[in-house]
């Protein structure tokens, strides 16, 4: 009984959130299960047959999905961005692409015998890494915040780079397969770029005037401007022959580098897209794959993609390593992980169609070559990262380090001495002027939504593996909650208690979020604002045999707020209930503390108001002095 086309279409949608998902769970980048899906689903068991189910219209579709993706990646392009990110980032986007798009077209020139053009294509191709792959990868890894940030700044910045690479190889490829001379393919090459680099410069212009301007409803960003790019690179097409990628590549850096351009909105309306477009993409292309094709690169294949893993990339990470402090265990693990992403495996389908319309047989390899190279550095990479990581001594220690979702005041002062106790912070707010203030601290933040889009490749999480919640924001809350509940698990997501009106809204808060709520004894964020008004101060006490739990309950009447204790072994813990708090005489604690206690201090110790703040000495060196 043949299926209809309406279930296959179906069946497509739910493999992509099936493999989705799984990726979720394991921790790994989505591309690897979306490819082995589509493998599974279209060479391997026959379930799938894009070009029955599409027919005439399944490369156009293609196109205009590979054209939404570079769009895309081009509008994380900011230039200011490439000097900002140390010497390692700058001298790894011009020598890393160069040496191993030079080592990769050698390599499958003379092993795999296909043409110089198809050998340059997949030489410019095999330069992209991408953080749609490097980001799950780091959040297992855990590697030092310098190499963390090299990797990921890397994978941002050459995705872009990338594609306009790979797209000017191809568009001189067609320019020189189109014309019968050397000048006519000229001509057609410079039509080509002109039209680009013209129509996507104009094009990103208006657009980024008309969200500038707000000419444009809020609603109506994200579909306007992916349906205004659309339009521009079909029209760029009629224009100049293959030449619409290059345009909204083009559209999507000069938008980028615009001032005063809201395209947040819109690169968070991608993770939405990638679920159903992008997601659906790579299975059907993983559905063309022909084992056979795969099966005909030999011996040849192994080596091109050992080259490229063992020779290419630690030649590129030595090189641009030049001039900067990395060691050489950095250099080492800096030197294994590259690997391949969407931008690859996308405009490599793309281009190998055309190419071979075009008459270029070898064109065929091309698609192979990209596939089990995204699946050889994705799988292997992630699978050995960690050790490697382990063995070289570049890893992080536990993830004891919190990520609190506020920069209020009372944020403030809990990550001030959380940060003088030298365990990481990171303070998240969409509020500036609490990130301003933050920052004026010398606390690390980050402004926006930490669970948008753009924090998952922007957020830095080295060494954070717990949220504290602390902040008015009762909506951003519960999202935040559920995000970090998958990310860090339910023992390690805290937040304060609901007020009383919001215990009695008709809308009770989810069983899911409640389980995390009652931290810092119960406390809500007003009662923490109050007590901050009242002067209530953050302190640092060392317990000892002459200075006991009992003894600071005392000392503060029990008005005391204990927030974090640090038990023997330095671990940090947050408190959920005084009432049960049983700290051992070695423990340290971090507490909220009325304000008079700091006067009597200041007063015995013969100092006044405009004295140093006695809040940042522990008790311990009070019993100390005493005993002395």
């Amino acid at each position: 009984m043949p299926i209809s086309t309406v279930l296959l279409l179906a069946s497509i949608g739910v493999l992509s959130l099936f493999c989705q998902w799984l990726a979720w769970r394991v921790r790994m980048p989505a591309i690897l299960f979306l490819l082995a899906g589509g493998l599974a689903a279209g060479p391997f068991f026959g379930f799938l047959v894009p070009e029955a189910v599409f027919g005439e219209l399944l490369f156009p579709v293609i196109s205009l999905a590979v054209a939404i993706i570079l769009f895309e990646g081009s509008l994380t392009l900011r230039l200011a961005e490439i000097r900002g990110h140390g010497k390692m980032v700058r001298n790894l986007i011009p020598v890393g692409s160069i040496v191993t798009c030079i080592i990769g077209t050698l390599s499958v020139r003379w092993l795999l015998d296909v043409s110089w053009p198809v050998a340059l294509l997949f030489g410019a191709i095999s330069i992209v890494t991408g953080p749609t792959v490097i980001a799950p990868l780091l959040r297992s890894v855990r590697p030092k915040s310098n190499l963390a940030n090299i990797l990921r700044w890397e994978g941002i910045i050459i995705d872009p780079v990338g594609a306009l690479l790979a797209v000017l190889v191809f568009e001189g490829i067609v320019s020189w397969g189109q014309g019968n001379v050397f000048g006519h393919s000229l001509y057609i090459f410079g039509k080509t770029l002109m039209v680009g680099f013209l129509i996507g410069a104009v094009a990103g212009y208006l657009n980024g005037l008309a969200l500038r301007k707000h000419l444009i409803p809020q609603y109506l960003h994200n579909a306007g401007t992916l349906t205004f790019m659309l339009g521009v690179y079909a029209l760029s097409n009629e224009i100049a022959h293959e030449s619409g990628l290059l345009t909204v590549t083009v559209m999507g850096i000069w938008m980028a580098n615009m001032k005063q351009v809201p395209i947040d909105s819109i690169l968070e309306f991608k993770e939405s897209l990638s679920v159903l477009l992008i997601s659906a993409l790579f299975i059907i292309l993983a559905a063309r794959v022909e084992f056979s094709a795969i099966a005909e690169l030999g011996w040849g294949l192994a080596v091109v993609l050992a080259i490229l893993m063992l020779v290419a990339r630690p030649l590129s990470i030595f090189l641009s390593a030049i001039g900067t402090k990395l060691n050489w265990r950095e250099k080492l693990f800096l030197s294994w992980i590259a690997p391949r992403g969407i931008v690859a495996a996308a405009v490599s389908a793309l281009f190998a169609f055309q190419l071979q319309k075009l008459g270029y047989e070898s064109a065929g390899t091309l698609v192979p070559l990209v596939f089990m190279l995204i699946i050889a550095t994705v799988t292997l990479q992630s699978l050995t990262a960690r050790p490697v990581a382990k063995m070289l001594k570049v890893n992080e220690p536990a993830e004891y380090g919190f990520l609190l979702l506020g920069a209020n005041p009372v944020a403030r002062m809990i990550g001030m001495a959380l940060k003088k106790s030298e365990v990481p912070v990171t303070l998240a707010d969409t509020n500036w002027e609490n990130v301003r203030q933050a920052r004026m601290e010398n606390l690390q933040t980050y402004f926006g939504n930490p669970v948008s889009e753009h924090a998952s490749t922007h957020l830095d999480l080295t060494g954070i593996g717990n949220l504290l919640v602390i902040s008015p924001y009762k909506h951003m809350n519960s999202l935040a909650t559920y995000h970090f509940l998958d990310w860090f698990g339910k023992q390690s997501v805290f937040s304060l208690a609901e007020g009383d009106q919001d215990q009695k809204a008709r809308h009770q808060t989810a069983e899911k979020i409640q389980m995390t709520r009652g931290l810092f004894g119960g406390v809500s964020y007003a009662k923490l604002a109050s007590l901050a008004s009242q002067d209530y101060t953050v302190r640092t006490t060392q317990l000892s045999d002459e200075f006991s739990y009992d003894d600071f309950l005392n000392k503060f009447q029990r008005q005391a707020l204990v927030l974090f204790v640090f038990d023997s072994k330095g671990h940090v813990m947050p408190v959920m209930d005084m009432e049960t708090l049983k700290p051992e005489k070695d423990w340290m604690l971090i507490s909220l503390v009325p304000p008079q206690a700091r006067k009597e201090r200041r007063e015995r110790d013969g100092q006044t108001d405009n004295g140093e703040d006695t809040s940042k000495s522990s008790d311990s060196e009070k019993a100390g002095n005493q005993g002395a």
